[in-house]
């Protein structure tokens, strides 16, 4: 007998538990192409406290990757993509964190 197939990862996300702030809010940096640790930086956390909210994300989502949790949180809208000019879409709920500063880009850059 064969074993019923798994449920979509889409579907798996409904049913699961509900991502939190911190979580949205690590996978949008890892999202624009952020490290754990400069994410931590900007957040005011440390590199294994980013890694273990990303983590926690990709658990709930029910994948095994940073990738795989990003294009999920993307395609469902839980973080918003970037647009062709590298700009962040706009946000008109207002529910995810700003964008980071002009500065603080370029002091990462550096």
């Amino acid at each position: 007998m064969r074993k019923p197939l798994k449920p979509s990862t889409a579907k798996a996300h409904k049913r699961s538990k509900p991502l939190t702030t911190r979580e949205l809010s690590c996978l949008q940096w890892a999202s624009i192409g952020k490290t754990s640790w400069e994410a931590g930086m900007i957040l005011g956390l440390s590199e294994r406290t980013v890694n273990y909210h990303v983590h926690n994300a990709c658990r709930k989502l029910g994948v095994h990757s940073r990738q795989a949790a990003i294009t999920i949180a993307l395609n469902a809208g839980l973080v918003p993509g970037l647009s062709h000019a590298g700009t962040l879409l706009p946000d008109p709920e207002g529910t995810h964190p700003p964008p980071p500063s002009r500065f603080l880009q370029l002091t990462l850059d550096l």
